[in-house]
């Protein structure tokens, strides 16, 4: 089900950026107040993984777009571009709905997302959980 939100310009202009000129370490989408577009939050540049899981709000989703860095043994360092939904169990559920209906709008704009993580709690984004899911699509 579509709900018919738009995504801004800049939300584009910024995945741009991470992807090709590998600006940001990662960027956060988040619904306007009026739930009528897809906006950005905040673009990191510099930033471990731990730094960005504890940034999700505890009570809020959220989309992110992450350049994922991993090494595997004899293929070195990797680099995948996720594209995670976060919707914590605690959010409200009106907000919870208009984001699960407003996804595919930003992510039909982002070409060259590797995969999509769908996380409702802290141990579905937890590098070990992401590692595995990423590993596993590869082999």
């Amino acid at each position: 089900m579509a709900s018919g939100v738009g995504v801004q310009d800049a939300a584009i202009e910024a995945y741009q950026d991470l992807k090709i000129r590998k600006k940001y370490r990662y960027v956060v989408y988040r619904l306007t107040d009026n739930a009528t577009e897809i906006t950005v939050e905040r673009k990191v540049e510099q930033a471990n993984y731990e730094d960005f899981v504890n940034s999700l709000p505890p009570n809020e989703c959220r989309y992110v777009v992450y350049d994922f860095q991993y090494e595997t043994s004899g293929e070195g360092t990797r680099n995948k571009i996720l594209f995670y939904v976060w919707s914590p169990d605690s959010a409200k559920i009106k907000p919870k709905m208009l984001y699960a209906s407003s996804k595919d709008a930003l992510r039909k704009k982002l070409d060259g997302i590797y995969t999509e993580i769908q996380c409702t709690d802290l141990s579905e984004v937890s590098y070990e959980a992401v590692f595995d899911k990423v590993t596993r699509m590869t082999s």
